[in-house]
């Protein structure tokens, strides 16, 4: 998996709840690619239709909060967006992205400033976030080495089984 992105920032408010992210109606499968069709359906229902590969979702604080599901996270890697970059995030929000390979990042600076519709580009190695359009940069912490493995090999479950080298999907 890719530790660079770059793409357009869609940009929400704070106190984001897992059910804005994807209404609970459409917790029936836990295809990334179906669930992505409803990414913040309820918030802007045109939404997953202005998306483009690799694009970059940006919040406010408390991201993710509402229900522990593993669904929010999936319905934003569905979608098309490469990662989420937020003031902060709901703690098993913040766990179930890593745990499926979502890669999000904390930055209240980048949180504020960018813009909708800006060109960004994330660095997961550094931490470092370019906002190309207003040609300002911002830092976040960089993931620890041991998260940002589980993030490139795709969630927690891959991870496992490549290291104890075991068969799987």
């Amino acid at each position: 998996m890719k530790t660079n992105f770059r793409g357009k920032a869609h940009k929400f408010g704070d106190d984001v709840d897992t059910d804005f992210i994807v209404p609970a109606r459409y917790l029936v499968t836990t295809d990334p690619v179906e669930l992505g069709k409803h990414c913040m359906e309820g918030q802007d229902p045109q939404f997953v239709g202005r998306v483009r590969a690799g694009d970059i979702m940006v919040a406010g604080k408390n991201f993710g909060c509402g229900s522990s599901r593993e669904h929010a996270p999936w319905s934003i890697q569905g979608a098309g967006l490469s990662c989420v970059v937020a003031k902060s995030f709901a703690r098993i929000f913040f766990r179930n992205s890593i745990n499926i390979g979502l890669p999000i990042l904390e930055s209240p600076e980048a949180s504020e400033k960018i813009q909708d519709g800006d060109d960004v580009e994330v660095d997961l190695t550094t931490g470092v976030i370019k906002n190309h359009t207003r040609g300002e940069t911002y830092s976040s912490r960089p993931f620890p080495e041991f998260m940002r493995r589980i993030v490139e090999s795709g969630g927690l479950m891959k991870y496992v089984r490549k290291k104890l080298a075991l068969p799987g999907k």
